[in-house]
């Protein structure tokens, strides 16, 4: 009975993790008998895993012991010359792009400049026929006034 109160001290103490090594080898050597106590029964599996991991070993051969295909180096400066001449590229067919939109907006600005100008030149036409409309009225009067005389 004093050796269960003693384990399960220990098991409290294993739980917090507080114990020493010397008190996990009691642990464990208790938990490897055939004879526990029953109320301690649950706790017998996990301390046979525990000494069964221990154990065991891992087999799988190194990788770096096989025989390895060699990897070809990457070879980054080609992927460097290939970003070149897409950028390149890109400027080149973009700034074409770009001249023939600043083009079309300097054609446009012009074609309204020389829309007004026109504007601006028939509204100065018509007052000049206007005037050339009372000059020509001026002269019938003029010749009404000499062939009077």
């Amino acid at each position: 009975m004093e050796l269960d109160n003693n384990i399960e001290k220990l098991l409290e103490k294993y739980f917090e993790a507080t114990t020493t090594v010397a008190e996990e080898q009691t642990l464990r050597k208790y938990f490897d008998q055939e004879s526990v106590a029953t109320h301690l029964e649950q706790y017998k599996p996990m301390f046979a895993y525990f000494s069964n991991a221990k154990e065991e070993q891992y087999t799988k051969l190194n990788s770096l012991t096989e025989s390895v295909k060699p990897r070809r180096k990457f070879n980054y400066r080609w992927v460097s010359v290939a970003a070149a001449v897409v950028v390149t590229i890109g400027t080149y067919f973009g700034y074409g792009e770009y001249t023939h939109i600043q083009e079309q907006k300097k054609a446009r600005l012009v074609y309204q400049q020389t829309k007004e100008a026109f504007g601006l030149l028939a509204e100065n036409f018509a007052k000049g026929t206007e005037k050339v409309a009372l000059l020509e009225e001026f002269e019938v009067a003029k010749q009404k006034v000499y062939s009077n005389n």
